[in-house]
């Protein structure tokens, strides 16, 4: 593979192939896969990462807010979207680019219903949350019959599935407090599909619980952090290929003398003769401040370097000290030899920030885009 120029997000569409092929393995055949693709695909390239596994027949894609599906309709996007967190301003245009939204409080229901009537709607596809214990987004149990009762009186409306989010399914000390949850939706999409009185379809799982809770997965599973490459684990993480590396270019090295100072605010003293290498990219690129003064490291030649001093908003600075390299040289932040939980985790953050906050500025090249589907 040939060395970068220029910061850059590479994106290989092989791994995402093999995500998914690992994950599907997992469910019995009947059992649907949605793919979560928001935060422009968990910071990748949404549009990218949505056609191609459009064409390995993934069912149902989810993005958080209905802006994040539109983009998704205008790249082409045909497969079914759900809407995990439609806001009432913006609820027509749903309907207007056929996005499928989530709804979780008796206000949005009624507001949907309302716009839904006014634009001659019928059975427009509609998701139900209820919320059993993460407490974030969802109807209360004792919400239950209110909701069917809602739901009774519009023609312009139809249930397509019922579902909740497990809060710690990554965690087995908490074993209990996930099968309490799936104990409770179990009970509580029983009786709505009951009181609803058609067949919808159910959703429990994300990754973890896809790799943890076989027993939850219903009609339907939900996996985002999976499809690009980290199990939550370290044992599931090893059938998982980080779909994402970021990389980047020593633009120059300065020889600074022990005592002298580097970066904003002399945030760094070089405690010996050293080399410090500046890479160009930043805060403004993702790279928060946390990742500054050693806690966070790049790698130079498959060997660790620590940023020192503070990240600036457009460069950082390593101490190649002890590293052999020179300006052009290649600079790996994460990608599958170092991966972004390692890196993340050294700055006291997790994988999730760091791969959903590179910015759009950094520019994406796309490797394999040849479906393997098996």
């Amino acid at each position: 593979m040939p060395k970068v120029t220029e910061t850059t997000l590479e994106i290989n569409l092989e791994a995402l192939s093999s995500n998914y092929n690992f994950l599907k393995s997992k469910l019995q055949k009947k059992t649907l896969f949605l793919a979560v693709v928001k935060a422009f695909a968990y910071g990748s390239d949404a549009a990218v990462i949505a056609n191609f596994l459009q064409k390995l027949n993934v069912d149902y894609f989810a993005v958080a807010y209905i802006n994040e599906g539109i983009a998704l309709r205008k790249a082409g996007i045909t497969t079914p979207i759900l809407v995990l967190h439609p806001q009432a301003t913006n609820l027509s245009l749903a309907i207007k680019y056929c996005l499928e939204p989530s709804l979780y409080t008796l206000k949005i229901l009624k507001e949907f219903v309302s716009i839904a009537s006014d634009l001659n709607q019928k059975n427009y596809p509609v998701h139900i949350k209820f919320n059993t214990g993460l407490n974030r987004l969802g109807f209360e149990s004792n919400e239950l019959d209110l909701v069917v009762e809602q739901l009774s009186k519009t023609s312009a409306l139809k249930v397509k599935s019922v579902f909740s989010h497990l809060a710690a399914s990554e965690d087995l000390d908490e074993k209990l407090f996930t099968l309490n949850q799936i104990t409770l939706y179990k009970s509580l999409s029983n009786n709505f599909v009951e009181n609803l009185g058609y067949p919808v379809t159910r959703h429990l799982c994300n990754t973890s619980g896809v790799l943890n809770y076989p027993e939850a997965h219903f009609d339907m599973v939900r996996c985002g952090i999976g499809l690009y490459g980290y199990g939550n684990t370290k044992k599931e993480s090893k059938n998982l290929r980080p779909i994402a590396s970021l990389k980047s270019v020593i633009s120059q090295i300065h020889l600074v003398s022990k005592g002298n100072s580097v970066g904003y605010n002399r945030a760094f003293m070089c405690p010996q003769d050293s080399k410090i290498a500046t890479i160009p990219i930043g805060h403004a690129d993702g790279i928060g401040r946390h990742f500054g003064n050693g806690a966070g490291f790049v790698s130079i030649g498959s060997k660790k370097a620590p940023i020192v001093g503070n990240v600036c908003m457009d460069m950082i600075m390593v101490d190649v000290t002890n590293i052999g390299c020179k300006e052009g040289d290649e600079v790996v932040f994460f990608g599958p030899k170092f991966s972004a939980e390692t890196s993340a985790a050294a700055a006291n953050t997790i994988s999730y920030e760091l791969i959903t906050g590179i910015s759009q500025r950094i520019k994406r090249e796309i490797l394999g885009e040849r479906p393997i589907n098996t």
